[in-house]
């Protein structure tokens, strides 16, 4: 492995695609090759590392220790092969049938998907987008390797090479039914805090963060029910008299169905900072930096009432 020019990097894309796939047939269908050709190329690459690599455990072919140290320096490298190859062709949005991935949670997704996709209809008619839910841990990876083009999601630590803008975050509001016997149309702090409340949150414990804005001004607001989904919560809070704090961007797009009020949190408050995350192989890609401009301006876009 001394010399590079004498190692055929096809296999390290055979190893990739065997890694991901977790066996030879999978990864020949991925590669669109024959089994006897991945099975010969890892072959190869099992004498040019001296490990097998990959050892098989019923129908999964598991990696060794070896083979995890490998994988993530080969994603690295074919990512940046492939972002260098991607900048050499020219993106014409009207006439490209790109498919973008964008790792998402949901509740980022019901905010920024419906804005994204108005924007893009007409100026890129055969572009598909992918929202996909992603691990925190591996977004890094999945950037580097091109699985997804884009990541949309709070501050998350970062590495020297993902490149981060901080996306137009709103304001805080309170949801109430239409129909609330005591709140319409605005709401005074004495108010919001005699009533009772819901909290969205994914985490099992903890308070939310407008839990702690109340604790650092020395308030205290009861929770009824606490759930993992804004949906949910909207749902509950349009047929009860419990009340949901959420941000505006997603409260507007979760409860024009509803019809639930949506009023100006007692606190001036600014929702959680979200942020838009990409490889810096495709910093000048002309593709991804189309992608970037409309994700931001789907962000700047007022929430549509």
């Amino acid at each position: 492995m001394k010399n590079i020019s004498r190692i055929d990097l096809n296999l390290f894309v055979v190893f990739d695609a065997i890694y991901t796939e977790g066996g030879i047939t999978r990864a020949s269908e991925a590669l669109q090759l024959t089994q006897p050709a991945v099975s010969h190329a890892l072959g190869r690459l099992r004498v040019l590392v001296g490990d097998p690599l990959f050892v098989r455990q019923g129908h999964i072919m598991s990696p060794t220790p070896v083979a995890r140290e490998l994988i993530g320096p080969v994603r690295r490298a074919i990512g940046e092969i492939e972002g260098s190859l991607s900048q050499l062709s020219d993106f014409d949005p009207l006439t490209s049938q790109r498919e973008f991935k964008i790792g998402m949670r949901p509740i980022v997704e019901s905010a920024a998907i419906p804005e994204l996709m108005l924007r893009i209809g007409d100026a890129a008619p055969q572009v598909k987008i992918s929202s996909e839910h992603h691990n925190r841990s591996d977004f890094q990876t999945n950037l580097t390797t091109g699985t997804l083009a884009a990541v949309v999601d709070v501050l998350l630590p970062l590495t020297h090479n993902i490149r981060n803008q901080r996306l137009a975050a709103g304001k805080m509001l309170v949801v109430a039914r239409k129909d609330h016997p005591i709140v319409q149309g605005s709401i005074s702090l004495e108010c919001y805090l005699a009533q009772e409340h819901v909290l969205a949150s994914s985490r099992k414990i903890g308070p939310g963060m407008e839990d702690m804005e109340l604790s650092r001004l020395g308030f205290q607001r009861r929770i009824k029910l606490r759930c993992q989904h804004y949906w949910t919560a909207c749902k509950v809070v349009s047929s009860s008299n419990l009340l949901l704090t959420m941000p505006e961007r997603y409260a507007r797009s979760t409860n024009e169905p509803l019809a639930n009020q949506l009023i100006p949190f007692p606190i001036d408050m600014a929702a959680r900072d979200i942020f838009l995350y990409w490889h810096a192989s495709a910093e000048n890609d002309q593709a991804n930096r189309w992608l970037r401009e409309n994700i931001i301006a789907s962000f700047e876009t007022p929430s549509r009432q």
